[in-house]
């Protein structure tokens, strides 16, 4: 099941809430998302959701264990077997066919990949549970006693596929104490609304554009470095929309259930340099790896190697995270120079360049690592390199992109406009000066709800006369 079909939009998600409603007690509540959450997972294969469970109990006797520890000792041990046990079912389902493909692959073996899936969401409970005993153990947070309290945290539905990476310390008074608000139900509403449409209208959409002139084929051999281009730039508008559709759509049904979940993105295309990047780029996954693994290793506090080496360690595993493949081993890779040299430059107390050559420096840098982030297969990566720099001269043929440019116009203005803080800065200038007068503010409610109908009426539609198209990052 996927938050943005229609078996979810009109089925699940109505006849949970109404049963969700039907009670006011905070505990009846829980139980009514757990259950849920199980069944949503459920739709995954029945033994993943068992393997969820287990990881849980792991967690969870971890904790009360490393709490109730009489020693330091003891109590690192047991943070220790937690942490190895999550790492090793994670690399055991997600990495197996990629490090033993390697291996025979220099070995000169003929080796045929086992068929492992990958279960539903398990790179993200995996990291939601490392941080939940690494918490309990730095004393950031205290053990919690019930099992089906931390099940709940780690399966419930909404962040079940793509996160975001919640940290158990930041959710655990609004599981034991919240109230849904008029307000908060109305929020909610608009904000699943506005993913969902800017999943099935626009990023779905700008997809297609970005296949069509810069295929992930073996007739990109044959694509002009004018499509590369805008092929690659339509695919990270398509990887953006669709990442932070999700988001939205989880920040808006836990916001309907009471819940204030993290937000995950902040408008990265407007990023000043890598570094400004990726605070604003899947926020929680970043810092993430700062907390828990770069601090950890000593951060930028050990001299200048060891700041290489530490840096080095968190952008492998960010790429490895991301994919069992090579290409996302380079993506991660590739940004840790530009970290270095972002580092480098602050502490020499260099001038800046202006805001606007920093913004398109940083833009011609994360549309390259797009590349290497979609592209899997290394010989058509290195075709796609060719062409993108001009190395292999394809030409600079501007009718197939023209054509393709015209006939999507309209959806490549939202795109771009989507990926600024635009309609953000709009909507609070509009709701500002609703605020001036009661009349004013209702007319601004009853547009804002007409909008919100709007929205989903579209999506609907658009859900309805394609395809099911599922979330990007659902692979991850």
């Amino acid at each position: 099941m996927s938050l943005s079909s229609l078996f979810f939009v009109l089925c699940f998600l109505p006849i949970m809430a109404m049963i969700y409603f039907t009670t006011t007690v905070v505990g009846y509540k829980n139980r009514i998302i757990l259950i849920f959450s199980l069944l949503f997972y459920s739709f995954g294969g029945v033994s993943y959701l068992v393997l969820l469970m287990v990881m849980t109990a792991i967690g969870w006797i971890s904790g009360v264990k490393i709490e109730t520890a009489p020693d330091k000792n003891t109590k690192k041990k047991w943070l220790i077997f937690s942490i190895v046990v999550f790492v090793l079912v994670l690399g055991i389902f997600k990495y197996t066919n990629f490090f033993v493909g390697t291996v025979t692959s220099i070995a000169g073996i003929n080796w045929k990949p086992l068929a492992i899936a990958l279960p539903m969401g398990i790179s993200f409970y995996t990291f939601k549970l490392i941080s939940y005993v690494t918490d309990v153990y730095t004393g950031k947070c205290s053990a919690e006693e019930h099992y089906s309290v931390l099940l709940l945290y780690t399966s419930i539905f909404p962040q079940a596929l793509q996160g975001p990476i919640e940290r158990y310390k930041d959710i655990k008074d609004e599981i034991y104490n919240r109230d849904t608000r008029a307000y908060d139900i109305s929020e909610g509403i608009y904000r699943f609304a506005v993913g969902l449409a800017k999943k099935t209208i626009l990023a779905d959409h700008i997809g297609e554009l970005a296949n069509t002139l810069s295929p992930v084929t073996e007739s990109i051999s044959g694509a002009t470095m004018l499509a590369v281009w805008v092929g690659s730039l339509c695919y990270a508008m398509q990887l953006y929309l669709d990442f932070s559709a999700y988001t939205d759509m989880a920040i808006g049904v836990g916001r309907i259930l009471g819940f204030h979940f993290t937000e995950n993105f902040n408008y990265p295309y407007v990023a000043t340099s890598v570094k400004d990047f990726w605070r604003r780029w899947h926020i929680t996954l970043s810092s993430f790896f700062r907390d828990y693994v770069y601090i950890p290793l000593g951060g930028n506090r050990a001299g200048l190697l060891r700041t290489g080496f530490n840096l080095f360690v968190v952008w492998m595993l960010t790429g490895l995270w991301h994919g069992a493949s090579w290409n996302f081993v380079l993506w991660g890779l590739f940004y840790m120079p530009f970290i270095m040299i972002e580092n480098w430059w602050k502490k020499m107390n260099f001038p800046l360049f202006p805001r606007i050559i920093r913004q398109v420096i940083t833009i011609f840098i994360i549309n390259f690592a797009w590349l290497l982030f979609r592209y899997s297969d290394i010989n058509q990566l290195k075709e796609v390199i060719s062409i993108f720099l001009g190395i292999k001269s394809n030409g600079f043929s501007i009718s197939t992109v023209n054509i393709s440019i015209q006939n999507n116009i309209f959806i490549i203005i939202a795109c771009v406009l989507s990926c600024t803080p635009v309609f953000s800065l709009l909507g609070k200038m509009i709701s500002a000066k609703a605020c001036n007068s009661r009349s004013a503010a209702c007319l601004y409610q009853g547009m804002r709800t007409l909008f919100c109908l709007i929205l989903l009426l579209l999506s609907l539609a658009a859900m309805a006369g394609n395809s099911f198209t599922p979330f990007l990052y659902n692979q991850f």
